[in-house]
């Protein structure tokens, strides 16, 4: 079954529009998982324009269910974040400061070293890792040199070539999850992924442990009520 974690970092803006505590990112959380997330992640950034470093330190308190914590892993502030809270999964994203949201993944081969290094500082705090990638089998294999256990396939040209070509969209990322398997990697999937392209790419992708999915599903919630929302999303994953 593959997995679905909410990420609640939208949540988070809304709240920080308007200051004070509403709505409530801790309650959003317990939320997610009372209404079937099967994860919650959350991407603190160094600005804390949307989910704040103290709200991951109450989530961590009140979460029983996966917890995942992405971000620069080249921020120590991140890092020491990280090691605090000891969520069940990191996702290693190469953001940029500033940047809007994410937008490419790991060149694996070029920090190769780096990234065999962070890799294992989580891993000796028992932290399953997994690493932001485009999907490109080369990065693929870069990735299991690093020693990751998981990688993430960064899923916005999916969403793109979907609306004009849906084989086409898709057959990068067949490859892709095919190799990290076969390397006995992990699949996770983020980025773009909705109600209109997630049934379609959970179909066709072989070995999908997770898509986390924040920016579409709050976006839905308003419409069709948060509980109501992810047990579509959820929906669309059903084998």
């Amino acid at each position: 079954m593959t997995k679905l974690s909410v990420n609640i970092n939208k949540v988070a803006v809304l709240r920080n529009s308007r200051g004070g505590n509403n709505p409530d990112v801790t309650r959003a959380a317990i939320d997610a998982q009372r209404f079937g997330a099967e994860g919650i992640t959350v991407h603190p950034r160094p600005d804390e324009r949307h989910i704040r470093y103290s709200d991951v330190r109450e989530i961590k308190k009140i979460i029983t269910t996966e917890f995942n914590i992405e971000g620069n892993c080249r921020e120590q502030k991140f890092v020491d974040l990280v090691l605090e809270t000891r969520p069940d999964q990191v996702t290693l994203v190469p953001d940029a400061l500033g940047q809007i949201t994410s937008n490419h993944g790991w060149d694996t081969v070029a920090n190769k070293g780096y990234l065999k290094e962070i890799v294992s500082v989580f891993q000796k705090e028992n932290i399953r890792v997994s690493i932001f990638v485009d999907s490109i089998v080369e990065m693929i294999t870069g990735a299991k040199e690093t020693g990751t256990d998981r990688v993430e396939l960064y899923t916005e040209s999916f969403a793109t070539e979907y609306l004009k070509n849906k084989e086409k969209s898709v057959e990068k990322y067949i490859a892709a999850a095919r190799k990290a398997h076969e390397l006995g990697l992990g699949v996770n999937a983020g980025h773009d992924l909705d109600l209109r392209n997630l049934k379609f790419f959970k179909q066709n992708i072989p070995y999908l442990d997770e898509v986390s999915i924040g920016h579409a599903l709050i976006c839905d919630a308003l419409y069709l009520g948060f509980e109501n929302a992810i047990q579509m999303y959820k929906r669309q994953l059903a084998e």
